[in-house]
């Protein structure tokens, strides 16, 4: 800074130093456009370059996360033992002499809407008779059911079947 190749500024206690620009040589207008032509060429450059770069970016993360062709080999060798146990148990299930019949079938489904029926009845019976009862009951409804001894469908997890 004492021999001027250097200048000095202070910002309070801070002491900042740069090379002094006056003992450079000035650039003339016509220099100056073709340093900012380089300067655009560059540019330009650059983002062709940094386009280019995201674009195999995205190859390689996808090549990435495809299987390779050992990997292809091995699923399409499983999906073929699948499709053979799934045919093999077509066949058993077709060739199966116990089929139920559509009349057994229907004759199932009114037996099972009946039991539905019955079920949802007495159920409805048995939950007026226990409200018509805990009317005068000076306890809860839990505490009563804990001394008669009921257990209710929703104690144990039971669902009505749907229709």
């Amino acid at each position: 800074a004492q021999q001027g190749r250097v200048r000095e500024k202070v910002y309070g206690k801070q002491k900042i130093y740069f090379a002094d620009q006056e003992q450079l040589p000035a650039a003339s207008d016509a220099e100056l456009r073709g340093l900012d032509g380089e300067i655009a060429a560059r540019s330009a450059q650059l983002q062709a370059l940094q386009q280019s770069c995201r674009h195999m970016d995205a190859e390689l993360k996808d090549l990435n996360s495809s299987m390779t062709t050992p990997e292809i080999a091995r699923e399409i060798e499983a999906l073929r033992k699948d499709c053979a146990s799934y045919t093999e148990r077509l066949e058993r299930i077709k060739s199966a002499t116990n089929h139920v019949t559509p009349e057994e079938k229907e004759k199932v489904c009114r037996e099972q809407q009946l039991y539905r029926r019955e079920w949802r009845r007495r159920k409805r019976m048995a939950t007026e008779l226990l409200d018509a009862i805990l009317e005068g009951y000076p306890k809860s409804k839990k505490q009563f059911f804990e001394e008669v001894g009921i257990e209710t469908d929703e104690d144990h997890g039971v669902v009505l079947p749907a229709t």
